[in-house]
């Protein structure tokens, strides 16, 4: 306890309620013990209190009149045994039920794993059902009447003309991946191997004016890499065209701006067409609109034309550059028919 400091009044009664407080704390303890104690000795006399009240009613009952010690410890005794017996017999009876219980769960068992065994699917097994039943029979011994006069199933067989083949089988979904794999792989080779094919493309330098060049490339190259190959052929000879590089350049085919990521196969494939021909077509005849019905469109396609972006944002308000858009796959453009047809 801490020394205190002040009046000697206060301090005595400080101390006074100092033991005032362990003495109530004392007595909850002890209070605390005696309610256990008084639980334990409850629980054990509610176990024995059924049976020693029935013994005692009985006793009551069979004593009339005064009886000396020795008649009633033999009274006493007698009822005790009896009384025994009695629960000897009940429980004896519950056990024989309980077995009873057991022997009919373990009969339904076995009647369920003798109709699991009398099913088959086998062909060849008809002449062997007798035996089988038979063989069963003396394996598993019967354990009550009942299962004597269970009639034996007769096993059921496979109707070998069904069609099974909405059935799932593993055998048949594993050979058509198998197929489909190798379809998916022959498709691959043969797109690699048309990309791969040359193409010659016949191309017009436009400032205005056409220059007509050829390059030769791939099916499988872009736009973007057609118009490096077509500054390497034009920088020798256009002064222009030698500090450019050909993020500044456009592809025009069939009145279309064509983007740089597409590729000449895309165009083969999709049989895509322009404003004024077909754009999976790279060779070049000469341009209609000066010959001919600028309306009507022959086999052969024109040439497309490699210029500047620089210039066409000059003369994008003039012929033909006022013709010109960009290229929108979802878009079907006008039909042109075609001579002879």
């Amino acid at each position: 306890m801490a020394h205190y400091k002040g009046a000697a009044s206060e301090a005595g009664r400080a101390m006074h309620l100092m033991k005032k407080r362990e003495k109530a704390q004392q007595e909850i303890e002890l209070r605390k013990k005696k309610i256990e104690e008084d639980l334990k000795i409850d629980n054990i006399e509610n176990k024995f209190a059924t049976h020693y009240d029935a013994v005692e009613q009985q006793l009551k009952s069979s004593t009339i009149g005064l009886v000396t010690l020795d008649e009633m410890k033999a009274k006493q005794e007698h009822i005790v045994r009896e009384r025994e017996k009695k629960l000897a017999q009940k429980k004896a009876e519950k056990e024989k039920e309980r077995q009873k219980e057991i022997e009919a769960k373990q009969a339904q068992k076995n009647k369920q794993k003798r109709q699991i065994q009398a099913l088959s699917f086998d062909m060849n097994d008809e002449e062997d059902d007798d035996g089988s039943d038979e063989d069963i029979k003396k394996e598993e011994p019967e354990k009550n009447w009942r299962e004597k006069e269970e009639p034996v199933l007769k096993k059921i067989k496979k109707n070998p003309d069904v069609d099974t083949s909405f059935l799932p089988d593993r055998e048949r979904e594993e050979a058509d991946l198998k197929l489909r794999e190798e379809l998916r792989l022959e498709w691959v080779m043969t797109q690699a191997s048309l990309k791969d094919e040359p193409i010659t493309v016949t191309f017009s330098y436009w400032d205005g004016s056409g220059h007509r060049r050829n390059v030769t490339l791939k099916k499988g190259n872009s736009i973007y890499q057609f118009l490096q190959r077509c500054l390497d052929t034009l920088r020798p000879e256009f002064s222009e065209l030698k500090t450019v590089s050909a993020d500044q350049l456009m592809y025009v085919k069939e009145d279309l701006i064509l983007p740089h990521h597409y590729t000449f196969y895309d165009f083969i494939v999709t049989k895509a067409r322009g404003k004024s021909g077909p754009l999976f077509q790279f060779d070049a005849s000469d341009d209609v609109r000066l010959v001919n019905d600028a309306t009507q469109e022959k086999q052969d396609s024109h040439a497309g034309k490699v210029l500047l972006r620089s210039w066409y944002e000059r003369n994008k308000h003039i012929f033909p550059a006022s013709r010109w858009e960009p290229y929108d796959p979802t878009k079907t453009y006008s039909k042109y028919t075609i001579k002879g047809k």
